[in-house]
């Protein structure tokens, strides 16, 4: 189900994947403003957007799917991404305060083990933004997109699977809400779509960008005890000692 990383590269390169990435940054730097100090980890194909925190943050690295492939990034600097089994992350518990979800849960074959080794390398404070394509937006009806690949989701959806895999959601928002064509009138006026979306609360945001917190305190269920089940026995007359002398 994942699309290949030279298609995502070619498509961030284009107008219009510049454009969205631009729109999507907003969206995530409204929830997360600054980084400073903080580990960032980023999963999936998030090279386009760890650029918001790379200079302020502690450490930032990213993690591409095998099913992928991986690029250089940075390219003129030390690399910082790898190569991962997503569902074995090379990582200890809690190493990380802040993770970045983007082309992630939509192309894995299974996110909710994706979404528990996440909660697993995220430390106990820590937050997760996760960018899903919106099932009802237009950017998901075409292929030319990497946003129309893969399983998109609703939010009654992304908040079923995070409370499934023990996160509770924050903060939500949208993006993308400009029609993915990449003629020159749609691609300047984009930013009046956004706001003009954002103000109307329209349904048909190309992107849900949704924050998420850690449950350190999450339900286990009990083992239930088995019953042990003990044989009625039907009563029997024994003859008493004083019948048997006489």
């Amino acid at each position: 189900m994942s699309i290949d990383v030279i298609d995502l590269r070619d498509f961030y390169s284009q107008r219009l994947g510049i454009v969205a990435r631009r729109l999507i940054n907003r969206g995530i730097q409204a929830r997360w403003p600054t980084a400073e100090g903080q580990r960032v980890l980023g999963i999936g194909y998030p090279t386009p957007y760890l650029g918001l925190f790379r200079e302020d943050c502690e450490r930032c690295i990213a993690f591409m799917p095998a099913a992928q492939g991986v690029l250089k990034w940075p390219t003129a600097r030390p690399t910082l991404a790898a190569l991962v089994d997503e569902f074995s992350l090379p990582l200890p518990d809690a190493a990380v305060d802040r993770i970045l979800l983007v082309h992630a849960l939509e192309m894995a074959d299974d996110p909710a083990s994706l979404l528990r080794e996440v909660w697993r390398v995220l430390a106990p404070s820590g937050r997760v933004i996760a960018v899903v394509p919106n099932r009802r937006g237009v950017w998901t009806r075409t292929d030319n997109t990497p946003f129309g690949h893969g399983r998109p989701y609703s939010r009654s959806q992304i908040t079923q699977l995070l409370r499934q895999t023990w996160f509770t959601p924050t903060a939500w928002g949208e993006a993308l809400f400009m029609p993915p064509l990449a003629g020159g009138w749609f691609l300047r006026s984009a930013l009046v779509w956004e706001r003009a979306g954002a103000s109307l609360s329209l349904p048909f945001a190309g992107v849900h960008i949704v924050e998420a917190t850690k449950q350190v305190y999450r339900v286990i269920p009990a083992p239930r005890e088995r019953t042990r089940l003990i044989p009625a026995l039907k009563p029997v007359l024994v003859p008493s000692s004083t019948a048997t002398r006489r």
